[in-house]
């Protein structure tokens, strides 16, 4: 079972920001929040719309209308912009322009290097991805008094954890909803897929500290603190 709290090296401004996220632990798949309410995180392809024929464009927002119809929850649509990062790509050209016996070769390498650098330099080209946070929060949660959520919102050791038996049935009822909002999705022509605890961990990880995206990613889930 694969249980995570998203705990890095101690230090102020690490736990200022651990103490104002909702999330408790990153469990089998799931965000486990801190009024035991679970999340499902599910990336999602995108599609050109605008090159779409008419008829394209219109079956995709009837079948878009329906899926939205179709949900009685609500749904979080995330869409996250980072600078696009060519480093492992120009990494292996220079690699393959060292190992390049021919001269001319290993001059064009070095100048498609360049140019690669150049125009992303440029152009500060943009890479998107996009999820849609899917929720399950049972009734019986729903039903909490008010300072109640507020305790739990301000105070992380107010969370209670799930027992095993509670939190699989929460999850199976959550997996069914995902797997619904990605069939809807399919019907648009778009991939879809549940992240798992490793890439949950790693994009809160990015998200919440962009400036080491690549000088340090997370790689190995026996070095992240379990709770």
């Amino acid at each position: 079972m694969n249980q995570c709290s998203m705990k890095k090296p101690q230090n102020k401004k690490f736990k200022s920001t651990q103490r104002s996220l909702p999330i408790a632990e990153v469990r089998n798949d799931c965000l486990v929040m801190r009024d035991n309410t679970l999340r499902m995180v599910v990336m999602v392809s995108s599609i050109n719309f605008a090159l779409k024929s008419e008829d394209e464009q219109n079956a995709i927002i009837q079948a878009y209308m329906q899926f939205l119809n179709s949900i009685d929850y609500p749904l979080q649509i995330v869409v996250q912009s980072r600078k696009f990062n060519i480093d492992h790509y120009v990494d292996k050209l220079r690699q393959a322009e060292r190992e390049q016996i021919n001269d001319l070769l290993k001059v064009q390498i070095g100048d498609y290097i360049k140019f690669l650098t150049d125009w992303i330099q440029e152009y500060n080209i943009m890479t998107k991805k996009f999820y849609v946070v899917v929720p399950y929060d049972p009734l019986s949660d729903q039903r909490q008094s008010f300072w109640s959520r507020l305790t739990e919102i301000f105070s992380p050791t107010a969370f209670i954890k799930l027992s095993d038996k509670g939190f699989q049935q929460r999850r199976e009822e959550l997996v069914q909803r995902a797997s619904h909002v990605m069939d809807n999705l399919s019907s648009l022509g778009l991939s879809a897929q549940i992240l798992d605890t490793e890439q949950l961990i790693e994009l809160f990880y990015i998200s919440y500290n962009p400036d080491l995206l690549e000088s340090e990613k997370i790689k190995d889930l026996d070095k992240v603190q379990v709770s």
